[in-house]
């Protein structure tokens, strides 16, 4: 019987730290808890893992712990919450196409200054 993965083999596999999985898991992130094997220690699954890199991708976009808190909480009550969880994404994705489009205007601004310094020093 396979008896999963380890924290650390988590950690691994989704570039968290054992630190930050515990913290998901005592905030009320993780779908349900991880069981424990016959040491006591976590043992994920597949699907753990699965969802953990998607609240990673999410956090990693700016999505707010209490965001990530809503979504597992609407993910946890089922199906009936599709929608709800549809539109908090779509919320959470117009909020990352802003900032891909502010970065993109302070990188040219970035880009205009290099191009500045490029001429001044030209002109030596």
């Amino acid at each position: 019987m396979d008896e999963g993965m380890t924290i650390a083999q988590v950690a691994e596999r989704t570039g968290l730290t054992a630190h930050t999985l515990r913290y998901y898991e005592r905030t009320g992130l993780l779908l349900e808890p991880p069981p424990r094997g016959g040491n006591g220690h976590r043992r994920y699954t597949d699907r753990d893992a699965d969802w953990i890199r998607l609240l990673s991708r999410l956090r990693g976009t700016g999505m707010s712990i209490a965001g990530l808190r809503r979504y597992a909480d609407l993910a946890r009550r089922g199906e009936d919450t599709y929608a709800a969880r549809k539109e908090l994404l779509e919320a959470h994705r117009a909020d990352v196409v802003a900032k891909i489009e502010q970065l993109q205007d302070d990188l040219a601004h970035v880009d205009y200054k290099v191009e500045i310094y490029d001429k001044l020093m030209g002109e030596r």
